[in-house]
């Protein structure tokens, strides 16, 4: 906050004093606004940079990322997230009223990491054996792809469940932020959610564009290898978390 010139704030507080209570009314009313405005966009700012820290790391959501934007085009990136989003809402207004205790329980974030691990390693063979056809092409972007585009979204929102860390870090980290955002009631809980998920469409569809845009130095080989090691990579994400899902079943 700026400091005004000695003697500024004693005529500040003669000018208000003469004002019309009206007038003042709508003064003290702006700023109270205004203060208002700068803590929700604090909190926007907070949730994106700490939903940047997130969504820049590795992970089956960035390979799915790659993978699909080499064949759909640009737009995979923010089709995915879509889903992503949406699920992500849905747990938010959970947290939000409660209801995400949920998540800390070891038989739930077992669950999650034993079915999303063969999620994964089913993601997997399918990358894999794609990379062993004759005929590998990527394909061009159409008019008519309505169903690839609902299975993006479905696929964005799936590989986001199948990630049993995604749930542990709403169930602590998450949960935790969102809590003292909601302490500025439901703008501040949806500032906090708008941040996070601008955060993620950001990076996505950077990672979409710039894939996509190198579609034309892909030949055949290339793809070929890009789903070798895509799929590679899921399969030990897969065993993972099928790993770490039996380890929060097992009795402690």
């Amino acid at each position: 906050m700026f400091l005004l010139p000695l003697g500024m704030h004693r005529i500040v507080g003669t000018v208000m004093w003469v004002l019309p209570e009206t007038f003042r009314q709508k003064i003290g009313k702006f700023q109270s606004r205004k203060v208002i405005l700068v803590t929700y966009g604090a909190i926007f700012l907070a949730s994106l940079m700490m939903g940047f820290s997130g969504a820049i790391m590795p992970g089956p959501l960035l390979t799915v990322t790659v993978d699909a934007s080499l064949k759909e085009g640009p737009l995979a990136g923010p089709k995915l997230i879509l889903g992503h989003a949406l699920l992500e809402f849905s747990l938010v207004v959970l947290i939000f009223f409660g209801l995400g205790v949920f998540l800390t329980w070891n038989s739930v974030k077992g669950a999650i990491g034993v079915i999303g691990g063969l999620f994964l390693l089913w993601m997997s063979y399918g990358m894999l054996r794609e990379s062993t056809h004759k005929d590998l092409a990527l394909d061009s972007p159409t008019n008519d792809r309505q169903p690839k585009r609902l299975n993006l979204i479905l696929a964005g929102a799936t590989v986001s469940a199948s990630n049993p860390y995604w749930s542990i870090w709403w169930a602590t980290v998450g949960a935790g932020a969102l809590m003292l955002a909601a302490g500025e009631g439901v703008a501040g809980a949806a500032s906090f959610y708008a941040g996070h998920i601008v955060s993620d469409f950001l990076w996505y569809s950077l990672v979409s564009t710039a894939v996509a845009r190198g579609r034309k130095v892909f030949t055949p080989r290339r793809y070929r290898m890009v789903l070798v090691v895509c799929g590679v990579f899921l399969l030990g994400l897969a065993l993972y978390f099928i790993h770490s899902g039996i380890n929060f079943l097992r009795p402690h």
